[in-house]
């Protein structure tokens, strides 16, 4: 397959590039079967090794790390034939790791975090009962702090345990491989076993009397382990062009308008009016405006694109059933403010939605903003958390759509439709009960807070409510449900969920929602530390359990991943007539412009519905593309994917240097210049670590718990920090003159100076 400038790589699609000698690359010395360097390299060190087509094993070339089985002929001596780097990235992860810890140890002796241990890297963060603090109050609550094994991110064959499976050079043609037809045949056999497998089957035989391969009965094919990974190295992504019969005539009618305006202009600025030139010269100059305006407008609309995601593909490589999943962890926020006007059942709808998202639970945590500090927000999400453990396990059970339980009940379809199993009817009638009775448990705690009493609050042990003057109170954080309890109705875990109210004073500036959301970025990178984050205001439900899995498509893929920096999803409401007269679905700016957009160089962030890279929301610069890779497909774009999403691509860190990159619309923050600054100043070096925390902390703000969180890029928490001080210093990163004197919302964060903070955050990231 040609294409002008070389050969495309049959795996990926991009262009299979030179060598370092500057010949083109040849991966196959025997079929010169066309692969680029990356899937090269992919192939030798987490794939079988050998050619997809002659299933030859492929000879080291220069330059390429030397793997178990190499001929010591192959390759060139210069390049460490004996070296066998199976775990480099993983080594880099453990330096970085060592590094967070060293430098909040370090400031345990010279600054505020006397709380934290000496690091102790062997030690696991134990599982305590921890109170809901204040400022020095206790309230309950507990917390259960998440190692950084649980919660980082991985991909295949980077670490621990992997498996390779040793391939005979002299295989035949016929046998399974990449490009088979036999291979793509038995992956849709095995395809068909795992969707009848998704509800169980009294005759079903267990995983481990089948050995390593499976049967299909359907298809009578034999799925081993080299099928599934086969079909775990596609790429779990892929952009869908517009049909060129549907765009190019509206493409033609652009040129046609364009061509027109032209005339029209012309024939305007040459033939003034001499009786009313000012008029004249106003009409023409509002022309031209619009003329601009709407030839800015066609932009987003020439290069439309799709994007499908591969769930399959995502679970073969991250999450395969019986092993531990790999998955990278998500902190969710939702914001409220006032529950008067943002009423609490609505915020528990949100809630629940997410509580029951298809995702592993230990790496899904909600965190709710109440920015108003209303107790009637804090009990109705008390009684949010005590309904979901049987809402969480029904919805998991059989597999419902959507998640919500008010939009669930009311839907007027077949809900019976799929549903094999005789005990549905009979719980989910059970189910709607327990639903109606908690509508009125807080339908009750709204009518009761419609009467303020004039002493204030007061909570059920006596106390009064911190949040009585919701402009002057303390910061305030309740863990409701955790990994260490609040087990649902069977006896499993949770997702976490937590309550923020960051404190509040009279003279200092708050930022409204932005300043609402900063925070809870250093709360949750203090209590979890997911790598990904999504925010959803309180009145937007997940209508699909796998949207994190969709977005997960983009942001986890080994290619694509470090070019990310937020998948953007579209809005879609309930409650509209049939005709949308109101024109509520707003169909041209979510179906048409986003898409368009997505051509270019990635949708704006419209303030909902966003899943960002947690790096780039701290502003560091996105990674520079590889000089032996031409651009195409997303790289040449600078980002942009949506099938039901869409992103932007840019991620704030790459394991490469990044060398001279200067650009002035760039802020100066590069994760690999920090780390390089600590590596480079020794651990003895106790001064050069000195400047290199106190550069930090001017950024990042007084604290040392969250500046040593941001220098892991794979999410995580210390491992020498205990829950204690883990909640200490989550009180102490919304208190409201944290951001004093730092980058937060200049540089880092959600952007102040709007009402509409989405605009210049959305804009700030696309600058970079």
């Amino acid at each position: 397959m040609k294409n002008l400038g070389g050969q495309v790589c049959q795996i990926c699609g991009d262009n299979v590039g030179k060598n370092a000698d500057g010949d083109p690359f040849i991966a196959c010395g025997v079929c010169a079967f066309p692969v680029c360097r990356p899937c090269y390299e992919y192939e030798r060190k987490d794939g079988n090794q050998s050619c997809p087509q002659c299933k030859t094993r492929y000879k080291r070339h220069k330059g390429s790390p030397a793997i178990l089985g190499d001929r010591e002929e192959d390759g060139d001596a210069d390049d460490g034939a004996s070296d066998f780097n199976y775990s480099s990235e993983n080594k880099n992860q453990n330096q970085k790791q060592k590094i967070s810890e060293r430098m909040l140890s370090w400031h345990a002796t010279y600054g505020r975090g006397e709380d934290v241990g000496a690091p102790n890297y062997d030690k696991e963060v134990s599982h305590n009962h921890i109170p809901l603090l204040t400022n020095g109050q206790e309230v309950s609550g507990e917390l259960s702090a998440a190692s950084p094994e649980r919660l980082s991110m991985a991909s295949p064959g980077l670490g621990g345990k992997s498996n390779i499976r040793v391939v005979d050079p002299v295989r035949e043609f016929g046998s399974p491989g990449l490009g088979n037809v036999a291979w793509k045949e038995r992956v849709d056999g095995w395809k068909m076993k795992q969707e009848k497998n998704v509800v169980p089957m009294s005759t079903g035989q267990a995983a481990s009397e089948r050995g390593a391969g499976d049967i299909d009965a359907s298809t009578d094919v034999l799925v081993d382990d080299s099928l599934l990974n086969d079909e775990a190295r596609q790429p779990l992504s892929r952009k869908v062009s517009i049909p060129s019969s549907k765009i190019n005539p509206y493409r033609m009618v652009i040129i046609l308008r364009l061509i027109i305006l032209c005339i029209f202009l012309h024939y305007r600025i040459t033939n003034p009016v001499p009786n009313a030139y000012a008029l004249w010269l106003i009409s023409v100059i509002c022309e031209i405006w619009f003329a601009i305006s709407w030839i800015l407008d066609q932009f987003p609309k020439w290069l439309p694109v799709n994007r499908e995601t591969y769930l399959d593909r995502l679970a073969l490589r991250y999450d395969r059933e019986g092993e531990p999943s790999e998955l990278a962890a998500v902190d969710i926020f939702v914001s409220t403010v006032d529950p008067l006007k943002e009423p609490p059942l609505v915020t528990a709808n949100t809630v629940l939605s997410i509580l029951a998202v298809d995702y592993p639970v230990d790496k899904v945590s909600c965190y709710v903003s109440d920015d108003g500090a209303a107790m009637l927000t804090f009990e109705a999400l008390s009684e949010t958390s005590e309904f979901a453990r049987k809402w969480v396990p029904f919805c998991k059970k059989y597999n419902i759509e959507p998640r919500a339980p008010e939009w669930y009940f009311a839907q007027k379809i077949d809900y019976l439709k799929d549903k094999v199993q005789t005990s549905f009817v009979k719980e989910r009638r059970a189910m709607k009960r327990e639903y109606e009775e908690f509508k009125v448990r807080v339908n009750g705690l709204v009518a009761k807070a419609q009467k303020v009493p004039e002493e204030g609050w007061i909570m059920q042990d006596g106390t009064p409510w911190p949040g009585n003057n919701t402009r002057d109170h303390p910061g305030m954080i309740q863990v409701f449900l955790g990994q260490s309890g609040g087990l649902d109705a069977e006896g499993n875990e949770l997702p976490r969920l937590v309550y923020v109210s960051r404190e509040k004073r009279p003279g200092f500036q708050h930022h409204k929602k932005a300043g609402a959301m900063n925070a809870l970025v250093r709360v949750s990178a203090v209590l979890t530390n997911g790598p990904f984050l999504l925010n959803l205001d309180c009145d937007h439900y997940i209508n699909n359990s796998k949207a994190l899995r969709e977005a997960m498509c983009f942001l986890m893929d080994p290619n694509l991943g470090k070019q990310v920096c937020y998948v953007q999803f579209p809005q879609r409401f309930d409650g509209i007539d049939r005709n949308d007269r109101y024109a509520n679905r707003n169909t041209v700016f979510f179906d048409i412009n986003l898409r368009g957009l997505d051509g270019i160089q990635g949708p704006v962030y419209v303030g909902t519905g966003c899943v960002f890279n947690r790096t780039a929301l701290y502003g560091y610069e996105p990674p520079l593309k590889p000089k032996h890779r031409k651009t195409g497909i997303l790289s040449s774009l600078c980002g942009g994917s949506r099938k039901k999403s869409s992103k932007s691509s840019k991620k704030g860190s790459d394991k490469k240097k990044s060398g001279k990159h200067v650009d002035s619309t760039v802020p100066v923050f590069n994760l690999e210049d920090i780390e390089e600054g600590v590596e480079g100043a020794g651990f003895d070096d106790e001064k050069s670590l000195l400047m290199s925390q106190m550069s930090l902390e001017k950024r990042f703000g007084q604290s040392a718990v969250f500046v040593a969180s941001t220098l892991m890029e794979n999410g995580g928490v210390p491992q020498s920090a205990t829950p204690e001080t883990l909640l200490k210093e989550a009180i102490h990163v919304i208190s409201c003159g944290y951001e004093d004197k730092t980058d937060w919302g200049s540089e880092i964060g959600w952007i102040y100076g709007s009402v509409t903070e989405d605009i210049l955050t959305g804009f700030k990231m696309h600058a970079r």
